[in-house]
């Protein structure tokens, strides 16, 4: 299921859209499959006599273990961690819905934190540092979290540099306007200078 495309502002693009690593099951499913043995081994070598109710412990069980299994996969297929070219965007929740947004310009730091095991599967937690009020988020359970960051870090340069770009076009405007009235005798010379560098050091 892909991040609904509502979200998304006029003229922002998305870059990245992924759902959690499929290690986010590992605790459930790791319930469930000594719970299917042992449903295995008791319908098998149990019939009837004094323990003849431990099938339908066994049995309960496992349709309780099935139903965690079958809730976290609703919760990860409603799951997002997502990069646009203008914000990171975290969503979840399949009935209640709640999300984190950081503006790509307030990302300061973004780094990976991967155990033996995760590094092996490639799965890992991103901790993205921002100028925001929380200051510091931690992501688990994200895809390739080294690859994750380059992608972020890419996107966070593409945008300083945007906005370099765009103070240096309007300084560049403003001091053709200023010129202008300097040929038109609208400004003295020394009016000039004095606006020109106050221009260029704002």
């Amino acid at each position: 299921m892909p991040l609904p495309q509502d979200m998304l502002n006029q003229n922002e693009d998305l870059i990245l859209d992924i759902h959690p690593h499929w290690w986010y099951f590992a605790e459930s499913v790791g319930v469930l499959i000594p719970v299917v043995v042992a449903e295995v081994f008791i319908a098998s070598k149990i019939d009837g006599g004094f323990w003849n109710f431990l099938p339908k412990i066994s049995a309960g069980v496992l349709a309780l273990a099935a139903l965690w299994v079958g809730w976290k996969f609703l919760l990860w297929r409603s799951t997002h961690f997502a990069v646009t070219s203008y914000r990171v965007i975290y969503q979840s929740g399949f009935f209640s819905k709640q999300g984190i947004e950081i503006p790509i310009e307030r990302v300061n730091n973004v780094n990976f934190n991967q155990s033996i095991i995760e590094r092996i599967l490639g799965a890992g937690d991103l901790l993205i540092e921002s100028g925001g009020q929380d200051g510091q988020q931690r992501f688990s359970d994200i895809q390739r979290p080294q690859i994750v960051k380059k992608m972020l870090l890419e996107q966070v340069q593409l945008r300083m540099d945007g906005r370099t770009g765009m103070r240096t076009n309007d300084v560049a405007t403003q001091l053709e306007k200023l010129e202008g009235l300097l040929h038109r005798g609208a400004v003295t010379r020394e009016e000039f200078e004095r606006e020109k560098r106050k221009i260029i050091d704002s």
